[in-house]
């Protein structure tokens, strides 16, 4: 009985140690590319693999109920931003989910269209640009934009 006893736990050690070993890879639990996963605060962390330079930033508040984004942004100007709009996601066959906005106030269309990728429970997604495949933004998602920020644009657009 003994003997039984020692191959069932040499048994169990080896079957663990094979299939709980550190090396295996995670599964990493991916989310539909719906407007209600969009849904929230999702702050600008990386553009093309680099963090953003000091002193710049792009939040986006997504609303899934009536598909609008409120964008607080500063990149290309010494002044801060507030762009408000409209966002569609589509699935295309080849690409997969595929994000578009089109601002307010007739200001046109969003530069580019975005593949929205590894949208991660964890809060993060990926976005690369349709016309430009070296164009790769990281969001990760936030609780709320924060105050000094909404404060800064509010300064800027007196």
């Amino acid at each position: 009985m003994k003997n039984i006893f020692k191959l069932m736990v040499l048994f169990a050690l080896l079957f663990c140690g094979s299939s709980c070993s550190d090396d295996e890879e995670l599964t990493v639990a991916r989310l539909e590319v719906t407007t209600a996963n969009l849904n929230g605060v999702w702050q600008l962390a990386e553009w093309n693999g680099q963090p953003l330079a000091e002193d710049t930033y792009c939040y986006i508040k997504f609303n899934r109920k009536d598909q609008t984004f409120e964008m607080y942004q500063k990149f290309d100007s010494m002044y801060a931003r507030y762009i408000t709009g409209s966002f569609s996601i589509r699935k295309d066959p080849y690409l997969g989910a595929v994000i578009a906005g089109v601002y307010d106030y007739g200001n046109g269309d969003w530069n580019n269209e975005y593949i929205v990728t590894d949208l991660l429970e964890s809060g993060s997604m990926v976005w690369t640009a349709t016309e430009d495949k070296s164009d790769i933004n990281k969001y990760v998602r936030c609780d709320r934009i924060p105050d000094e920020i909404i404060e800064e644009v509010k300064a800027d657009q007196e």
